[in-house]
């Protein structure tokens, strides 16, 4: 299970789109989903759905084929990921649909589940468990331009914004220190990528966060993005320093100094209240976007923790730039 350090005690239907299925209660009204208190079978190929009853299609809308775009977005990286849309259905609200579909593997080695949720009449958003997700044949496309608009930390790779990883993270988070090895492998991966740093400082567990968070502003601001990778690392590497704001201090002007950055500059540029409305931006940056948790990787709109497995982060963010027409 991927470790993260949460704003809210549990968001974790961000991940049903993106990380393994999350199976759905079996409801009265549609078709049962495959008997999931079965002995798993030994893997057999594919699994065979039973055919969709036409009775089970009452929703105009969405259509199959905006449900199969929808999906295709989301799980298209998993080359075994195999659905069906098994029902769409009128619901006492008018213009939202319930939506059933069948998913499984095409090895056989996971048992066939059903996802249910629930669409809106704007074609945009459904919920999924307690979470409002955006949907629609190209469900990243209005993320992916506020990012492009609005995401202004220090970046290192291409200026050009085609394929953009924005990430989202906090000084004090230790999941976020352990994220900075596949930040690293992404940057050599992916060379064309362009690599943002926006800063999610989660004050009321990590009280120095913001501080932290202060100087990183401020030494971009003074020497530019090559002179705050250098302090992040170094400030990721000494985190442990970060725990007392006597420590803190240390801490922060040792990796100022590692950047080639005064420390007395940097100190009275991160007291300002300048340098606090820009942290409080990116904060804001990350709640319009719905992060609720750090350290999260925003791939072109697609949110996909970026403490996940690397072999999995390596294959999103090639799937994405492959739906985005991008060459990476």
């Amino acid at each position: 299970m991927i470790r993260l350090s949460a704003r809210f005690a549990s968001a974790a239907a961000l991940l049903v789109l993106t990380m393994p299925l999350m199976q759905a209660k079996a409801q009265t009204q549609v078709p049962a989903a495959p008997a999931a208190d079965a002995p798993a079978p030994a893997p057999q190929g594919p699994p065979v759905f039973p055919t969709p009853d036409p009775k089970y299609f009452t929703a105009p809308l969405p259509t199959k084929d905006t449900i199969n775009a929808f999906l295709s977005a989301s799980w298209g990286y998993e080359e075994n990921r195999v659905w069906q849309v098994q029902a769409i259905l009128k619901t006492p609200v008018e213009g939202v649909s319930k939506v059933v579909v069948f998913v499984g593997d095409k090895t056989g080695k996971e048992k066939p589940s059903a996802l249910e949720f629930y669409a809106f009449a704007d074609g945009k958003h459904i919920i999924t468990g307690d979470q409002i997700v955006a949907f629609g044949a190209t469900p990243f496309a209005d993320f992916r331009a506020q990012m492009q608009q609005k995401a202004d930390g220090p970046f290192r790779g291409s200026p050009d914004k085609g394929l953009e990883l924005v990430e989202f993270a906090d000084f004090q988070c230790p999941h976020c220190k352990e994220a900075q090895a596949n930040m690293d492998k992404l940057a050599v991966d992916f060379p064309k990528a362009r690599i943002v740093f926006q800063n999610d400082p989660i004050v009321s567990i990590h009280p120095q966060s913001v501080t932290a968070a202060a100087y990183g502003v401020c030494v971009a601001k003074l020497a530019g993005s090559t002179a705050f990778f250098t302090f992040a690392a170094a400030v990721f590497d000494g985190q442990d320093g970060l725990a007392t704001a006597d420590g803190a201090t240390l801490t922060l002007n040792s990796a100022a100094t590692k950047a080639g950055v005064d420390t007395a500059k940097v100190a009275a540029c991160a007291a300002s209240s300048e340098t606090k409305a820009v942290v409080d931006a990116s904060v804001k940056l990350a709640e319009d976007l719905g992060v609720t948790q750090v350290p999260m990787l925003v791939v072109n709109g697609r949110e996909v923790p970026a403490n996940a497995p690397y072999d999995t982060l390596k294959k999103i963010v090639e799937y994405q730039a492959k739906l985005d027409g991008v060459t990476k």
